[in-house]
């Protein structure tokens, strides 16, 4: 605990410094304030930054898993005007709104993945249907995943590029973090993959550096990645490495638990296709795999597949977590995902959290989000 609270501590220790600046403060004083501030988070001494009074001012992330909006022969009828219609709502009024796109947005490049049967399994979605995650909300995206590289540079190259034109930050490829400031707020969120385009999952250690770099520099830190097995057999978390088709895909706990030992305050994990258990783990909230969201007719929505959660995330300015949800939604082959009057999602997730993580299930069988240290 005292290990996680210097951590903490370490993010308070460049707005000292700012304010010193400007205030003729020397370094002593400032050392002393922030050993102060290391005991008040290791002990559990309440503090005026620490109490929660009402009207707490909190950064609220809205999180969806996988987003492939159609490719090529497989476009939606309607040109993807309705992709986002029935969950927009849910986005407003949300400080960070996340998906992982899976594919590229790109109309150059040639297919870099094809089967020994001709068929193509890669993923190009027109540059301008990135306007409808913009006009959705969306504001920050992961592209590490193993559909980025489907049209090879020049197809990255520009889902990049597109990216930055609609204003939507992303992280994927190594040495690039999105940010955000949030009413003051530092916000980072830096995204893993498996792949050598992506920071990599797979070296954890290196993933700590990384994480406790962005910790000193920013208040909230989020961490995404694309990892663990595939299909509906994987709703499960285990505590080992997982395969795919022979490919190490990652220890997932234990890479999701050492970011958060190493500064993260938020992780959202994607890639196996359905969800996953959440669980609560030093006082943040991790998503093991927040599944399929809108994935046109690309990808299988079968089953448990077809169930679409929808995080809200509400985090308090140090990144712990205080409260929220899982909106549950549903989709249907080549329909955008529709509310789930049956809460399948929610209800799912809170069964495999019983299962997984039963010391430490993030989500109540209603689907409301427990509160840290509750």
């Amino acid at each position: 605990m005292l290990r996680n609270a210097i951590i903490r501590g370490r993010k308070q220790d460049q707005r000292f410094r700012e304010i010193c600046r400007y205030r003729l403060i020397d370094l002593p004083l400032i050392r002393a304030a922030q050993l102060f501030m290391v005991l008040v988070l290791a002990l559990g001494i309440p503090s005026a930054s620490s109490a929660e009074p009402h009207g707490l001012e909190l950064i609220k992330v809205a999180a969806v898993g996988d987003v492939m909006m159609g490719t090529e022969n497989l476009l939606p009828a309607d040109g993807g005007v309705s992709l986002f219609s029935a969950c927009r709502k849910y986005f407003l009024g949300n400080d960070v709104v996340f998906a992982n796109h899976e594919g590229t947005l790109t109309d150059r490049g040639r297919p870099t993945k094809v089967s020994k049967s001709g068929v193509n399994y890669c993923f190009r979605t027109p540059p301008a249907y990135a306007r409808f995650l913009a006009e959705a909300g969306f504001n920050m995206v992961s592209i590490a995943n193993n559909h980025i590289n489907d049209y090879g540079p020049q197809g990255r190259r520009q889902t990049m590029e597109t990216l930055k034109k609609f204003g939507i930050a992303f992280s994927g490829p190594p040495g690039t973090a999105a940010r955000l400031t949030i009413r003051g707020v530092k916000t980072a969120m830096v995204a893993f993959h498996t792949s050598a385009h992506s920071h990599w999952v797979l070296d954890i250690p290196q993933a700590r550096r990384i994480v406790a770099g962005l910790a000193e520099k920013n208040d909230i830190v989020i961490v995404s990645f694309h990892g663990g097995k595939e299909g509906r057999g994987a709703q499960r978390t285990p505590r080992k490495m997982e395969h795919y088709h022979g490919e190490p895909r990652g220890e997932v706990v234990k890479f999701s638990r050492a970011v958060i030992d190493s500064g993260a305050d938020l992780v959202l994990g994607h890639g196996p296709h359905v969800p996953r258990a959440m669980e609560v783990y030093q006082d943040r909230l991790i998503a093991y795999s927040l599944g399929n969201f809108c994935t046109g007719k690309g990808i299988s929505v079968k089953g448990v597949s077809g169930y679409a959660p929808l995080l809200l995330a509400e985090l308090d300015r140090n990144g712990r977590l205080v409260g929220g949800r899982v909106v549950s939604f549903i989709q249907t082959f080549g329909q955008p995902p529709k509310p789930d009057p049956q809460n399948r999602a929610a209800r799912l997730i809170h069964k495999l959290g019983a299962l997984d993580f039963p010391q430490s299930n993030a989500v109540t069988p209603d689907g409301r989000l427990r509160r840290a240290g509750r």
